[in-house]
């Protein structure tokens, strides 16, 4: 058991989104990115445990965590990509001024089902792939089966981060492609089926998916952060305005030994 699972079993950090000022009250509300929940439910827990302060963690997604933040329903939003130039712009028109706080840095890994025999793409095989371009695993070295694509919805922050990093403006992701709701779900689907393909935030990769060379660079923490990787990205805390109080004492975690362990326990890169 990780060292700080003890403390999710004992606090409750999922809850319903409250409205307004949470913090004012006490407490603080968070919401957004799948990928970052991992993060922000661990140091919920110890948060609470330590503090006292009570700490609701919502997962509806990075698109999600950006408007609850311009709506001022969180005090917190959780994005696995940077705000998105409308979303400043729709923020400054009600008076909230987003500030980014990168918490830290995870690679998408690219994933298949364990018993394919292909264990290396190029980003341009990916991309023909989720393009439509390639439509069978005989055409990039693994069995003669049809390939089922696996993409996240459109409110997700990792679906934005692949989009960009790896099919560009000009390759639309094919409408074959199968939308997920979470990482988790990306994971299980791909676990379950032979001919999948998905990506993923690295710290929900396990043994019941198989991550991929991506043009010869495996996944980890050491090819995040050295830049290596090909497909890799900072993960963000956004705050309305520069924090105080227990919103930055919260936020100034993952500086201190304890949220960095929990980083790395989570499979997540240090910054």
């Amino acid at each position: 058991m990780k060292l700080f699972s003890k403390f999710l079993m004992g606090a409750a950090v999922l809850g319903v989104m409250a409205s307004g000022d949470a913090s004012a009250a006490g407490k603080i509300v968070m919401d957004g990115s799948t990928t970052v929940g991992p993060i922000a439910k661990s140091f919920a827990a110890y948060f609470t445990k330590t503090t006292g302060t009570e700490v609701t963690v919502s997962e509806s997604g990075s698109g999600n965590g950006a408007k609850s933040i311009i709506n001022g329903t969180c005090d917190i939003a959780n994005m696995s990509r940077a705000m998105k130039d409308k979303e400043v712009a729709a923020a400054k028109a009600k008076g909230v001024n987003p500030v980014e706080h990168i918490v830290a840095l995870d690679g998408l890994a690219v994933v298949v089902n364990p018993g394919n025999r292909v264990t290396a793409l190029s980003k341009a095989q990916i991309r023909d792939i989720y393009s439509g371009k390639i439509t069978n695993w005989s055409k990039v070295g693994g069995p003669n089966a049809q390939i089922v694509k696996i993409q996240r919805e459109s409110n997700s922050g990792t679906q934005d981060t692949f989009k960009s990093l790896v099919m560009g403006k000009e390759y639309p992701i094919s409408k074959r492609a199968e939308s997920q709701a979470s990482n988790g779900a990306v994971k299980n689907r791909v676990s379950t089926t032979p001919a999948a393909i998905g990506f993923l935030g690295l710290g929900f990769v396990d043994s019941s998916v198989k991550p991929l060379l991506v043009d010869g660079v495996a996944p980890s923490a050491q090819t995040v952060k050295n830049g290596t990787y090909p497909i890799s990205r900072p993960l963000f805390m956004y705050t309305n305005g520069q924090p105080t109080g227990v919103v930055k004492q919260f936020i100034d975690l993952n500086k201190t030994s304890d949220g960095m362990r929990m980083i790395s326990e989570l499979g997540f890169v240090n910054k």
